[in-house]
């Protein structure tokens, strides 16, 4: 027990009295401030994504010049942020100088819409072998379908070797110099691969929200017509902004061409990858998964005409099930909601085999009728031929029978219900 001396000197029931009125006043206050402090507080969400990888060949390199790279965002916002990553480099990254601004036309930008980039503060940043680091914000009006030009001096001779080589885009190379801070940069060569540049995030109110289209070459957009965002999921994010209740829906692409769910081939497989890529992107709410044919592919090809460290394991259809088991557990444990979208047909492809046709069944049967996904998104439906329902449609057929050409991928964006992307 305390001695009476050590206890606080008690006050007069008046001064109480006026002690708990104050308190229950500002409690009352502290419950009435959603209608200013916490309505609609801003947030960050993704506008668009790279997955990185590896280059199959020996890394482009690049010395004292400046790379302005063209992306084309999906949603705006008022305030933006770019990711960096320099995930497979085995060197540091030295960022001399990065800026941002909104293209006008091939490497020129829009009036007074330049920004430069810094990080904590700091105009460079050396980023270290499997790093990725975020830009401070900076006041950038952003339209819906901007294209935005992200300008990176590369400040000391780098190799590529943190890309995403597929990236149907073109994109510029200066002459030797830092071009960051000019509107209208001189081109010295011109490139189809984005480097070291992974992610566009943008300042919204908290309704907005962000979808990942997880997947292989299909999702990346293998095929389609450069320049002209023809993806798929680049039709979905036109969709969802021509829709009311969906305009704030982000769309981020994290597709690798010969990518696969349970072994590496091309890029780490998807449950390697599935943090980097899909768990920790601003805003995920929704997760789209387009992921097998390769699996199914590659595991009837000779492993002898593969480089070492590459399983052409013959999987089955179940353990390939367990692959998604994964997937889905880890989104639902992230608090999103995962829709598999069924594996498409790809008969007549340089790596098909008959004996993939029942797994694909399989797979489909399962993304159809386990329940386990929160939706299902068929895509099997949309792209095969009524006559040869192992085949793609002709129409839709790039060449090679196993990519969608651009009305293929427009079939696809169109054939997603929107309302799985409806607020809660």
């Amino acid at each position: 027990m305390l001695h009476a001396s050590l206890l606080p000197p008690r006050r007069p029931a008046s001064s109480r009295r006026r002690a708990l009125s104050v308190a229950i006043a500002v409690t009352s206050a502290l419950y009435a401030l959603p209608a200013h402090a916490d309505r609609d507080p801003a947030r960050w969400v993704g506008t668009w994504s790279a997955a990185t990888l590896a280059p199959l060949e020996a890394a482009t390199k690049f010395d004292r010049v400046t790379l302005r790279q063209i992306v084309r965002v999906s949603i705006g916002g008022r305030q933006v942020r770019v990711r960096f990553s320099n995930a497979q480099g085995s060197e540091p990254l030295a960022i001399g100088a990065a800026s941002v601004g909104v293209r006008a036309s091939g490497a020129a930008l829009r009036p007074k819409s330049l920004r430069a980039l810094t990080f904590a503060g700091a105009t460079a940043i050396s980023v270290a072998p499997g790093g990725i680091v975020l830009s401070d914000p900076v006041a950038l009006d952003v339209e819906p379908q901007d294209d935005l030009a992200i300008s990176l001096y590369v400040a000391t001779a780098q190799a590529g070797t943190t890309q995403l080589g597929l990236a149907h885009q073109t994109s510029y190379v200066s002459p030797t110099g830092n071009f960051t801070g000019a509107a209208e940069m001189a081109i010295g060569s011109t490139i189809k691969s984005w480097y070291w540049l992974s992610g566009v995030e943008v300042q919204r109110d908290r309704r907005a929200r962000a979808v990942v289209a997880f997947g292989d070459s299909i999702t990346e957009g293998f095929g389609s017509t450069a320049d002209r965002n023809a993806r798929w999921p680049d039709v979905l994010a036109r969709r969802l902004l021509a829709q009311r209740g969906t305009t704030d829906v982000g769309v981020l692409n994290a597709g690798i061409s010969g990518n696969r769910i349970l072994h590496d081939m091309i890029g780490p497989n998807a449950l390697r990858r599935i943090d980097r890529d899909v768990l920790t992107q601003a805003g995920l709410a929704y997760v789209i998964l387009l992921i097998g044919t390769n699996d199914l592919g590659f595991s009837q090809l000779d492993a002898g005409s593969f480089g070492p460290g590459v399983s052409l394991a013959n999987v089955s259809a179940a353990e390939l099930i367990a692959g998604y088991e994964q997937v889905i557990r880890r989104v639902h444990q992230a608090g999103a909601k995962i829709y598999g979208a069924t594996v498409v047909p790809f008969e007549g492809a340089d790596y098909y085999d008959p004996a993939v046709e029942p797994k694909r069944a399989a797979l489909n049967r399962f993304i159809r009728t386990s329940g386990h996904f929160d939706g299902v998104i068929d895509f099997d439906a949309v792209m095969r031929d009524p006559a040869h329902p192992a085949r793609f449609r002709p129409a839709f057929d790039s060449g090679d029978h196993l990519h969608p050409n651009d009305a293929g991928y427009a079939a696809m964006g169109n054939a997603v219900d929107l309302r799985l992307f409806a607020g809660d």
